[in-house]
């Protein structure tokens, strides 16, 4: 068996891994692996030099890292009116079999994935080594970088209408401490509600850029309205809060780490919560402290109650 054949094979095995993880109900797995396999998707339509592949084959695997995604959302998202689903995807099964000779219309009106990085879960670690190896080697280089996307000014959502008896959530992001929080380039927060699974149950939220920078502080100062009542969140679900920051050198924003809570921790006034080392684990199995530091996330809660 050709090599191309033998990579052929692989991606149709973890397309299949994935769509038995997202049948059987394991959507953690199921996103995971469809991350995985859309990466390495990606990774063959962005190489210049790869002769295996034809522009239009490559056209068309860009199409299915789009769908792959686009199924990873519908998970991710209880909530979102755009739904692909498990069906629509398994469509693509034979496609993917038969790369090498598939030449009808693609079945999706979709468009390859736009040229950036997918990251594989966990896959941010190896790519920092490479670039603290890159830095080591090119010291010095003036190479300019290409034009990015603005700072994002966030995708913070309004509070929820209030219902009787009934109580919502307000989180004031104040500060977060890093030992080396003047060098994050563009820094924000990314803010979620997780159930013991680690699948999500509200929209997933984007603060703006932070406000400024302040020895080991990074000043956020921004209200974050968790969008479900308290008494309708399940027991051992977990608020998460992911730091992240812009990575010049290899073009990608990046987790930096994250921190939690649970809760029987939601009570009115400040509060402060550890950090610990990504990849963010959502089903806190396995926790690594970011650092010995006495270095935190800054909250204050602000309950409302409607009597």
């Amino acid at each position: 068996m050709s090599d191309v054949n033998k990579t052929i094979q692989k991606w149709h095995a973890s397309f299949r891994k994935g769509t038995d993880f997202d049948s059987w109900g394991q959507l953690v797995e199921a996103i995971d692996e469809y991350h995985i396999l859309a990466r390495h998707l990606q990774k063959e339509v962005q190489s210049p030099n790869s002769p295996d592949f034809t522009e239009e084959q490559k056209k068309t695997l860009g199409k299915i890292a789009t769908c792959l995604e686009m199924r990873c959302a519908s998970l991710q998202c209880t909530q979102s009116t755009e739904e692909f689903k498990l069906e629509e995807l398994k469509r693509l099964e034979t496609i993917i079999q038969n790369t090498l000779t598939y030449n009808k219309e693609f079945p999706f009106d979709v468009q390859p994935v736009p040229l950036r990085k997918i990251l594989a879960p966990g896959e941010e670690e190896n790519l920092e080594l490479e670039e603290e190896d890159d830095a080591a080697a090119g010291a010095g280089s003036t190479e300019a970088f290409p034009p990015r996307a603005p700072a994002s000014q966030g995708t913070l959502l309004p509070r929820l209408p209030s219902e009787p008896g009934m109580t919502l959530l307000t989180l004031k992001i104040e500060k977060i401490g890093l030992k080396d929080a003047g060098q994050c380039i563009d820094p924000y927060m990314t803010i979620s509600v997780k159930d013991v699974n680690g699948v999500d149950l509200n929209p997933v939220q984007d603060t703006p850029v932070a406000s400024r920078k302040e020895d080991t502080y990074i000043h956020f100062s921004v209200d974050v309205e968790i969008q479900r009542h308290v008494e309708k969140i399940p027991k051992g679900a977990a608020i998460f809060f992911e730091f992240k920051h812009y990575k010049p050198k290899k073009r990608f924003t990046s987790t930096k780490c994250f921190a939690f809570m649970e809760m029987d921790e939601i009570k009115p006034g400040p509060i402060v919560i550890e950090l610990y080392k990504k990849p963010t684990d959502y089903k806190r199995k396995k926790l690594q402290l970011l650092t010995k530091k006495q270095l935190y996330l800054h909250l204050h809660q602000t309950l409302h109650k409607d009597s």
